[in-house]
């Protein structure tokens, strides 16, 4: 699993799961529900999601540095401000909201139960590998703000 590590690009993943929570909920169609609001909720969520990855988009780019996740050793400068007080991971923490908009719209148990597995794949392929770039780029810096601040919420 370590040679996927970096590999696979977070948007793709994205895609990759809500592909699969939408083939989960129509091979389940016992495990749908409903209820008064639902589209709203999912668009709440998924604009949340949009907004929170936005956010940290646009951080890194006033700081000048990568927002491109394959390579955290071309990161110029440790992103520590606005949403990132909040979220070490905004952008992924937005994906994960957006799938979860996903998964109400969809109305399937089965398709929100992927949610857990996406931070699981996001947590070892992605966050996992860029914590140590970043540990070896900046040092004592990020062993500080890793501390300080929560890892998705």
């Amino acid at each position: 699993m370590s040679s996927l590590e970096l590999k696979i690009p977070p948007l793709a993943q994205v895609a990759v799961f809500a592909g699969l929570m939408w083939l989960a909920a129509r091979a389940v169609p016992a495990l749908a529900f409903g209820f008064p609001g639902q589209l709203a909720a999912a668009l709440l969520l998924a604009g949340a999601g949009a907004l929170v990855a936005a956010a940290g988009v646009l951080a890194f780019r006033r700081a000048h540095t990568t927002v491109d996740p394959r390579d955290p050793a071309k990161s110029t400068e440790l992103v520590a401000t606005g949403i990132y007080r909040a979220s070490r991971n905004p952008m992924y923490l937005g994906f994960l909201l957006a799938l979860a908009g996903w998964g109400i719209f969809l109305g399937n148990v089965l398709a929100l139960a992927a949610l857990p597995l996406f931070v699981a794949a996001m947590n070892r392929l992605q966050i996992a590998p860029e914590e140590r770039a970043l540990r070896a780029r900046f040092g004592e810096s990020f062993t500080r703000y890793e501390r300080s601040v929560r890892r998705w919420l």
